[in-house]
């Protein structure tokens, strides 16, 4: 990490559950110094999102010290915003965002909102912005207490191009300390200097020096390192092996150098080491159509949107049969998440879904998720026909394992919750996928994967995503942008 002042934060042999099967880390240590910027990695599940929960002090370590420096002030951006958010207006929200009154509050609200590039009626309430504005507004409330520590959950989700590069540059200009947790590697690799790695698999907390493109190079050069030298006592061990057998074989003193040919065997063998895991990827899938449809699946005449905060009707000629895809685009605020929800529940005027089609609906918010029911009741509850081999095939390829599959959903990392949707898709086989954002909160390291199957699907498409890397993956037959439509 880079020597700037004292260390503000220290972990310490610091231990964390979830219950006695559910251990999330074990004796970790690490040290962030004063004005450093530091990027938090692991796979979906390691406990990036508990490790901040931790340093705020909202959850408390089962073993193990964490140090905090007297006095030092902390705000966290979370992921999404919570339920009880909703019916504020933006004033009171940005109000709740300090312990004490701040007289006068409006012109930090203007600052703050000129940063994440957002313009709204401070008397609008949360609930009325859209999911994008929704987490600009998250991050502005971390953003306006200028904090000591800027803790940030994957602060790019929902952003859109303008978003994330009006916070790249607020991030590059920020004189304090941060912590972000993203799985945007250009986005990383703009302003950090330093990484924090949350092995899933030890549990530990491995720090590097560098960006995000650095550490990968570090890491494939130990892994190569690693696998050479137990190659190499591979080798020695074997040699030693067929030594020994054969001076054993010899009787008399040539059994005393078979034994210590096995004991030099033995001494390499303990001496290999154990080489770092990579993250697991999700098994390649498809998302097949149980039964094709023949004919319009989708008929739209005219669509819904915000214009100037106002619901307002646009023509739209769009017709959808099976295999082709349409990607819906328009800026952050103009309704592509409501338009969305209207189309899978049938309820947007001016658009009709055919007689029979099955609805797959990927929810950016997983809303569609019952939070209180087990993942393994969440996947069953969209099979036609109940089959425990298939469920659990499927849930294992999206690395669901036995050891949370009976957990319930609403404790799981939104990563996990992302991965849960996606295997329902799979054991719907949908003829028609309605997909908003479908990359937020997922291991980029999954993505071609999940892109590959979008790819590959023979039903019907419509989609929103703010991620061009991931939707030129994507054969799209139609792209529609929602700003040019003509008024009805």
């Amino acid at each position: 990490m880079a020597q700037k002042e004292e260390t503000i934060v220290r972990f310490s042999d610091v231990s964390f559950d979830y219950g006695p099967k559910k251990p999330i880390l074990e004796e970790v240590n690490f040290g962030v110094r004063r004005g450093s910027k530091i990027t938090l990695m692991g796979q979906n599940g390691a406990g990036k999102s508990t490790l901040l929960g931790l340093i705020t002090g909202k959850a408390k370590p089962e073993d193990g010290d964490i140090h905090i420096s007297p006095k030092l002030s902390i705000a966290i951006a979370p992921q999404v915003m919570h339920r009880d958010k909703f019916d504020l207006t933006m004033r009171k929200f940005f109000e709740g965002s300090f312990s004490e009154k701040v007289y006068d509050i409006d012109p930090k609200i203007d600052d703050v909102l000129e940063v994440v590039n957002l313009r709204a009626e401070k008397e609008r309430k949360i609930k009325d912005f859209s999911g994008g504005q929704q987490a600009r507004l998250l991050l502005a409330s971390a953003l306006i207490q200028n904090p000591d520590l800027l803790l940030l959950d994957e602060p790019t989700n929902n952003l859109d191009k303008d978003g994330v590069e009006h916070l790249t540059k607020f991030l590059i200009d920020y004189e304090k300390t941060v912590i972000v947790i993203s799985h945007d590697a250009d986005f990383l690799n703009a302003f950090t200097e330093g990484v924090l790695y949350l092995d899933v698999f030890t549990r530990k907390m491995e720090q590097y020096t560098g960006n995000y493109n650095d550490v990968v190079k570090e890491i494939v050069a130990r892994v190569e390192k690693e696998r050479r030298k137990n190659a190499q006592a591979d080798k020695h061990i074997q040699d030693k092996k067929d030594k020994a057998n054969f001076f054993a074989n010899k009787g008399g003193k040539m059994r005393i150098l078979a034994r210590r040919m096995r004991d030099s065997a033995q001494e390499t063998e303990d001496s290999k080491v154990d080489v770092r895991r990579e993250d697991k990827v999700i098994r390649k899938f498809n998302i097949d159509v149980a039964k094709h449809h023949v004919g319009e699946i989708l008929h739209v005449k005219s669509l819904s949107i915000v214009k100037d905060h106002k619901v307002v009707k646009r023509v739209a000629r769009i017709s959808l049969t099976k295999n082709r895809h349409l990607l819906l685009t328009g800026p952050n605020g103009i309704g592509k998440s409501t338009l969305l929800e209207h189309l899978a529940h049938g309820t947007e005027k001016g658009a009709t879904i055919a007689e029979g089609v099955k609805v797959g609906y990927y929810r950016q918010d997983f809303s569609t998720l019952n939070f209180d029911e087990t993942v393994y009741q969440t996947l069953e509850l969209v099979m036609e026909k109940k089959d425990e081999q298939m469920l659990r095939s499927v849930a294992a390829g999206f690395l669901i394992t036995s050891d949370i599959i009976y957990t319930k959903v609403g404790d799981l990392s939104e990563g996990q919750k992302g991965l849960v949707a996606f295997a329902q898709l799979v054991l719907l086989k949908p003829n028609l996928l309605i997909l908003d954002e479908p990359t937020n909160h997922i291991n980029f390291r999954h993505l071609p994967v999940i892109a590959k199957a979008l790819d590959q699907y023979e039903g019907a498409m419509v989609l929103v995503s703010h991620v061009p890397e991931f939707v030129k993956q994507i054969r799209i037959d139609e792209t529609l942008d929602l700003e040019k439509l003509k008024a009805k």
